[in-house]
């Protein structure tokens, strides 16, 4: 690898930037109340379902961990797209990069 000092030098590509920390939290806010708002309705499918007690009690007991995986997604960062980092390649040609053949005539 190159030296820290040379590689800060260089422009990165912000196409490949991570998102800002706003965008990062609404991300996860938004996954957090997906999965809270699946726990209301499999405990109402519970209720409408208490006559099969398998199911209600399966639907019930998908419901309990929902809460604490919720937290744990929505506080966890969200995952790098690429973990190379894009850098800006100038086309830098040599003026003579060889010998050039000579045709005698």
């Amino acid at each position: 690898m190159s030296d820290p000092q040379q590689r800060a030098a260089e422009p990165v590509l912000i196409t490949d930037a991570e998102l800002s920390y706003e965008e990062s939290l609404k991300v996860r806010k938004q996954r957090y109340k997906i999965m809270m708002g699946l726990r209301i309705p499999l405990m109402v499918l519970a209720a409408v379902f208490y006559q099969i007690p398998w199911l209600a009690v399966s639907l019930l007991v998908l419901s309990i961990p929902l809460p604490w995986m919720a937290v744990l997604i929505a506080n966890d960062r969200l995952p790098r797209k690429v973990e190379k980092v894009n850098r800006y390649q100038a086309d830098r040609r040599a003026i003579e990069p060889k010998e050039h053949p000579v045709i005698d005539g």
